[in-house]
């Protein structure tokens, strides 16, 4: 027998230990990545960067395949690590990426592909899983004995709003091929819409007091916060998706001057969020030295910069406000550049860990 027949044995199990430990800790809210990618491929379509939009659709296919499976191997296989993170207040709400990120891609294909029957089906898988998680998720949170403190609120908790924003975007999209009359399907989104706007209002009042009237360490102050300005986005691209469609159905034209309003509302909320965010950032990375090193948490960041760029681009069409293209045009690159920042980060600890765990 070779005598470095032992070590490369030794070698293969170390790696096989650490791949399955990481599928064991898979952040529920890894789905991140597929929102991120998925929102700055459709900000680089709006903008005729054709050749980029299609390079990072693809990979988001392959992204969301990938995760899938992934999280398939972890309910089956580490069942007890999966039933943990679904009651654990601090990470449950990250399992609701799984609705946004399907609901993108279907976003993904309408636009860049022209592909609304791939649009349908992961409207359906979107909706779907709309229901089963956002429910289940609520009725553990009410029923549990052993309740959290609003300590465990943070910015992932907004995600209930991306994805019941997000499955409103893809009906209004899809609105002309799905098997029903205008007015139905348009309801159905502007419902949407409506609750997604009462549930950021309620979470981000919470979010807020936290911050203000609790201490917080720099560690506890990470990407997921920029999911405040990010599901203040989302709200603002369904509210201007309606606006756009309002011609279709005339109860819409109604509601018109009220959509207008509140959806700029929710875009000057937004574009407020954007000095603060970057302020904590620097209290956290230079003052509080918080070292920067890859974590799945990065791409809750690169979500809302796609996000404000491509609702900024639809609120400038949606109310004829075209100076507002001048900040989203700028934001395409912010945009661009730190995902590519954040996926070289990925990529990076892939070969070096050999498996993404956090």
């Amino acid at each position: 027998m070779p005598k470095n027949f032992k070590p490369i044995e030794e070698n293969k199990q170390m790696e096989s230990n650490r791949l399955f430990s990481g599928i064991a800790e898979l952040s529920p809210a890894y789905f991140s990545m597929v929102m991120a990618t998925g929102i700055v491929s459709i900000a680089a379509h709006l903008y005729h960067y054709s050749l980029l939009a299609s390079t990072l659709f693809y990979i988001n296919g392959i992204a969301y395949l990938i995760l899938c499976i992934l999280f398939i191997i972890r309910f089956i296989s580490y069942k007890k690590e999966f039933r943990s993170d679904v009651i654990d207040d601090r990470k449950n709400m990250g399992f609701l990426s799984f609705v946004a990120a399907s609901c993108i891609l279907g976003n993904q294909f309408f636009l860049i592909e022209n592909n609304h029957q791939m649009g349908i089906f992961f409207l359906i898988i979107g909706f779907l899983s709309w229901i089963t998680l956002s429910y289940s998720l609520f009725a553990i949170l009410i029923q549990k004995r052993k309740k959290q403190t609003i300590k465990a609120i943070s910015g992932t908790w907004l995600l209930l709003v991306v994805a019941t924003q997000a499955v409103s975007i893809l009906i209004t999209q899809l609105e002309e091929f799905l098997p029903f009359s205008h007015e139905e399907v348009l309801f159905s989104s502007l419902m949407l819409f409506l609750c997604g706007c009462m549930f950021y209002i309620i979470i981000i009042t919470l979010i807020i007091y936290r911050l203000i009237f609790f201490n917080l360490h720099a560690e506890e102050l990470g990407p997921p916060y920029w999911i405040n300005m990010g599901a203040d986005a989302i709200t603002v691209l369904a509210g201007s998706a309606l606006i756009i469609s309002a011609e279709k159905w005339p109860f819409l034209t109604e509601l018109l001057p009220f959509l207008k309003g509140f959806t700029l509302l929710f875009w000057a909320i937004g574009t407020w969020w954007i000095p603060l965010i970057l302020i904590l950032g620097v209290w956290r990375h230079i003052i509080k030295k918080v070292p920067l090193r890859y974590n799945s948490q990065y791409w809750g960041m690169v979500f809302p910069l796609g996000m404000y760029t491509v609702c900024t681009l639809r609120l400038s069409e949606a109310i004829a406000l075209p100076f507002l293209m001048g900040i989203s045009s700028v934001f395409v690159f912010f945009a661009i550049g730190v995902w590519a920042v954040i996926f070289i980060g990925l990529i990076y600890t892939i070969v070096l860990n050999g498996i993404i765990k956090q």
